[in-house]
């Protein structure tokens, strides 16, 4: 896929990877849609990416509330008419032991890590079908492949995320759709320092590693398809 052009909506976009995925797919020549909650963040990077000459239009959206999504993808349909490419990559953490963790907590989690995901899904996939064309990619997490301690409620959510992706890829083939997923390992972000503060920020993933695999992604030709990608940290050496 050509990015010039192309219309992407990108969720979770006002800081840490998503805030760099705007910025790299812009400089590719695409439209970029963001949205968030902080209206001033997504503000500052419109100014920020609309200075090095590309296009980016802000959508302020809180995802733990259905009538925000719908009205996000209300949004997109009303000003670009087509969608091309969506990047579910809002999400939360909240991390404890399991014995302690609130139920209130756990579905916190997870109408943000999966439901809002789900809907997100479903909405782009009715304006892709139109268009016979369009790339769906899920943000899950390297730590449904290693389970760590006080994660539980976050690493179901992120699991969850691979199951639905690999179904929802079967089912939107057939009108050209692709769905794929990541696996980023410890990509330095605010979250990262909640969830594992005993990691050196020195040994983190840079944000636009996962922004280059996107780009990977989605320049593919028609012939090929990515449908996982797990990305780690390198091991450090002694």
């Amino acid at each position: 896929m050509d990015l010039e052009d192309k219309i992407v909506l990108v969720t979770g976009a006002s800081k840490g990877i998503g805030k760099d995925l705007c910025t790299s797919l812009s400089s590719q020549g695409a439209t970029v849609a963001m949205a968030a909650r902080t209206k001033k963040l997504l503000d500052d990077l419109k100014a920020e990416i609309e200075g090095k000459g590309g296009k980016a239009h802000c959508i302020e959206a809180d995802l733990s509330r259905d009538e925000h999504i719908l009205s996000m993808f209300k949004i997109v349909r009303e000003r670009f008419g087509r969608l091309d490419v969506l990047i579910n990559n809002a999400g939360i953490g909240i991390f404890g032991s399991m014995v302690d963790f609130s139920m209130q907590d756990f579905d916190k989690i997870m109408q943000i890590n999966l439901r809002a995901v789900f809907l997100c899904c479903q909405q782009a996939l009715k304006m892709m079908i139109k268009e016979k064309n369009g790339h769906i990619i899920n943000m899950s997490s390297a730590a449904c492949l290693k389970g760590y301690a006080n994660q539980t409620a976050y690493t179901a959510s992120k699991q969850a995320i691979i199951g639905l992706t690999r179904s929802l890829a079967a089912e939107a083939q057939e009108h050209n759709i692709s769905v794929s997923v990541i696996l980023p390992g410890g990509v330095d972000t605010d979250m990262i320092s909640i969830a594992r503060p005993d990691l050196d920020k020195s040994v983190l993933i840079p944000p636009s590693d996962i922004s280059k695999t996107v780009i990977y992604m989605l320049g593919l030709s028609d012939r090929s398809m990515v449908d996982e990608i797990f990305i780690r940290r390198r091991a450090k050496p002694v």
